[in-house]
């Protein structure tokens, strides 16, 4: 009987890993090291080895094992084909055949942003829905989405790239991406610290925002619920951009729910408002009651994401 089901999501720095019961319960989670080095080559062999040594520390057999899902920084088809992972050094290469090499299991893989937001959907922030779209706020802006309980990643395994949707002609300045004008360049922790450090260059009138040496967008936040006039002005100006688009995915989705989630998304309901308010006044009207919630498993969406790809109904 197929008990259990691993996750797993691949970052940077480390690599998490989690032991799943098949519905959804977390046993154990752990990290290992995300091992760069030589192009990444030893990243699958890695998790693999960690794999193989929980199971042989649980006592439990391959037999039991549903199967692996694994979230990928990168896109990712949906036959497994990742297309280049810039920061583990990977280029076009398919994950499922290459971890099928050294475990004979079932293996699913996919976007990592795309697989939390199934993992939010399936036991956080956006349970008991079957039609969400996840945003992440942090450094950049990354999303997610899933429609009838399943992630809609694309022909490319680019779906759900919200951050970089256009949203400014104006802008001289590039996004990570190449583009110019992208939604992450005024809606993410960073973009927010960058427009304020902007208009503090050329505001006469007094502010709480002058007063830090290495401003951060929890501190443009904070001064905002305090009362300060620019911070206000910034926050509103991340809410006008976000919303107005969310409300424009609201015309082509038409989810049931927004799950907000990233670091920014600690500023709670005052975010919550300040979005909504945006969106209202911006979306379709058959779509203006979508509902918004905050995200709920953190850091642990990635691996809850990477075990559902694998036990979805």
């Amino acid at each position: 009987m197929k008990k259990y089901v691993f996750g797993i999501d691949i970052g940077g720095t480390t690599v998490k890993l989690g032991l799943f019961k098949t519905e959804g319960t977390l046993l154990e989670k752990w990290e290992i090291k995300t091992r760069k080095e030589e192009d990444g080559k030893y990243i699958i062999q890695d998790i693999v080895e960690t794999l193989e040594n929980k199971l042989n520390e649980k006592n439990i057999s391959k037999n039991e094992i549903w199967g692996i899902g694994i979230g990928v920084p990168g896109p990712v088809k949906d036959d497994g084909t990742v297309l280049r992972c810039v920061n583990l050094g990977w280029e076009v290469f398919n994950i499922i055949e290459e971890v099928n090499k050294l475990i004979k299991l079932p293996i699913k893989a996919g976007n990592d942003a795309n697989v939390a937001a199934l993992g939010e959907i399936w036991q956080g922030g956006g349970k008991g829905y079957k039609n969400a779209v996840m945003v992440t706020l942090g450094t950049g802006v990354g999303g997610g989405i899933v429609i009838d309980g399943k992630i809609i990643s694309g022909s490319n395994g680019a779906g759900g790239e919200i951050g970089h949707i256009k949203v400014s002609d104006n802008e001289t300045e590039c996004c990570g991406c190449g583009n110019r004008g992208c939604l992450e360049q005024y809606a993410s922790a960073t973009g927010i610290v960058n427009l304020a450090n902007k208009a503090l260059k050329t505001i006469k009138t007094e502010s709480k925002l002058k007063n830090f040496n290495n401003l951060s967008a929890k501190d443009i936040f904070d001064s905002a619920k305090a009362g300060d006039e620019l911070a206000l002005e910034l926050v509103d100006s991340f809410s006008s951009k976000l919303g107005k688009t969310l409300a424009n995915i609201a015309c082509v989705i038409d989810p049931e729910l927004f799950v907000i989630g990233g670091g920014v998304s600690k500023n709670g309901n005052f975010l919550i408002e300040n979005i909504t308010k945006h969106f209202k006044e911006n979306a379709f009207h058959a779509s203006r009651n979508t509902k918004f919630e905050l995200a709920k498993l953190g850091n642990d969406a990635g691996i809850y994401g990477a075990a559902r790809l694998i036990c979805e109904d």
